[in-house]
């Protein structure tokens, strides 16, 4: 199947909204309540930073949601539709995120998480990113994680 990946327009909302809220579902019951990027604004996010969009074949597969900084990336979003799960499209998407920081010339990326997601805490540490630290937000606690990129 044929992957390609362009940055989102404007037109492309209701779908990057509809795949989060899929992607996402899975985690309500495990912090009893939405998790964050539920709850974004993606119109206001695709007109102010970067989404790209993965798809396989016709079918959105996955999305990026990254904010440039002067120092960074900042991955805001990495989600993955449930039927595509398990396939790499994660893991592909959060090397496209490093990829971007190359090409912008800076040398971090960051992300952060749940503490009570561990399976994405496992990824993103088999990807090489580091726990920079912990911050108590929205009745839970965020894990910010970090990678060095060439």
């Amino acid at each position: 199947m044929t992957e390609t990946i362009r940055v989102a327009t404007i037109s492309d909302t209701e779908a990057v909204t509809a795949l989060t809220s899929a992607a996402y579902a899975k985690w309500v019951p495990v912090i009893g309540r939405k998790p964050l990027p539920m709850n974004v604004d993606h119109a206001a996010f695709i007109r102010e930073h970067r989404v790209d969009l993965l798809f396989a074949g016709p079918d959105l597969a996955a999305i990026l949601e990254t904010i440039q900084r002067e120092n960074d990336i900042l991955i805001e979003n990495v989600a993955v539709e449930p039927r595509f799960q398990k396939r790499g499209y994660g893991r592909k998407m959060v090397a496209y995120a490093e990829q971007l920081a190359v090409q912008a010339g800076v040398g971090v990326v960051r992300l952060y998480t749940n503490s009570l997601f561990k399976e994405n805490l496992r990824l993103y540490a088999s990807l090489g990113y580091e726990i920079e630290r912990e911050e108590a937000r929205n009745g839970g606690v965020a894990i910010h994680m970090l990678k060095r990129v060439p």
